[in-house]
């Protein structure tokens, strides 16, 4: 693929909503793109038994059908990340992991709501008081401290590199840096200092964090602690994009048509809340698949 790239509609997650909404906009004749990765679909592993007019059958095995349905009608994969969106000029712009420069007329956001957690102590009791799972939401809070970043995937590089712009030091925390050899470069000249084969055991601090403990027994003095486990979040994208969240800022809110409240972009699948039903993310799909479609093909048209 060229390093830059044009389409009509970018879908963006692999589950249930994101292929359907694939398929569906494809179907009306447009350029439709759908970018990331099976296996992070909470459907990957699951076993379905209560989808209507199918037994039962492994998620596994219906994300691969559908990855082949939405390839046939015309889709094109990428199987990788976003790190940024940027609106422009009545399009999007999309920085990928990769390196890869996108620009869509629509978007449909269907990556799902999963928020990976540490699960260890110290983490629940100070979250909000230096525990957060958004960069993108939290950065500027931490102007002139030092800070580390839980994660070896894309959303925990994209982090620690947005974070360098504020905060006085950005430590990268993982087992094992798992991203692309161009994400990797990125990070080698930036700032940030990447700390390979540890992991947090506790998070310490008594009213705020004031720092993590390691598994090799070290412990890291820190103002503030990201946990990024996965791909980006709902809430990172929403907050970059100015989409308006429910009353709860949990989930992205839409209409009936799947619109958010930002011209161009859909929505679906447990981004916009339960029931955590893939009946229900399927239905949303098609719908923000041929609402997508149907507004980038009229932005086409425009004078």
């Amino acid at each position: 693929m060229p390093e830059h790239k044009k389409v009509d509609v970018l879908i963006l997650g692999v589950g249930p909503a994101g292929l359907q909404a694939a398929i569906h906009a494809a179907r009306k004749k447009v350029s439709a793109m759908l970018m990331g990765r099976s296996a992070k679909s909470s459907l990957f592993h699951a076993h379905v038994e209560n989808f209507c007019c199918l037994f039962k059958v492994s998620g596994e095995e219906m994300l691969q059908v559908g990855k082949e349905q939405a390839v046939n009608f015309g889709t094109e994969l990428l199987e990788e990340d976003v790190l940024k969106i940027t609106p422009a000029a009545n399009r999007f712009k999309i920085q990928t992991e990769s390196g890869y420069h996108l620009e869509a007329k629509s978007l449909v956001i269907a990556t799902g709501t999963t928020r990976n957690k540490l699960g260890i102590p110290g983490e629940e009791r100070l979250l909000g008081r230096g525990v957060s799972y958004c960069v993108e939401c939290d950065a500027n809070f931490f102007k002139g401290e030092d800070v580390c970043v839980v994660g070896g995937a894309s959303a925990a590089a994209g982090g620690a590199m947005t974070l360098v712009h504020s905060a006085k030091s950005v430590q990268l925390l993982c087992k094992s840096l798992e991203v692309t050899a161009a994400l990797k470069k990125e990070l080698q000249e930036s700032r940030v200092k990447v700390r390979e084969g540890v992991w947090p055991v506790e998070i310490i601090g008594k009213d705020k964090v004031e720092g993590v403990t390691l598994d090799d027994g070290s412990v890291v003095s820190a103002g503030g602690i990201f946990v990024e486990l996965g791909a980006k979040g709902v809430m990172e994208l929403a907050t970059s994009l100015g989409i308006q969240l429910d009353a709860e800022m949990r989930y992205i809110a839409t209409n009936k048509q799947q619109e958010t409240n930002v011209p161009g972009i859909f929505a679906a699948g447990d981004v916009c809340g339960p029931p955590w039903q893939m009946a229900k993310a399927v239905g949303e799909g098609c719908v923000a698949g041929i609402g997508a479609a149907t507004y980038a093909r009229k932005l086409s048209s425009a004078p």
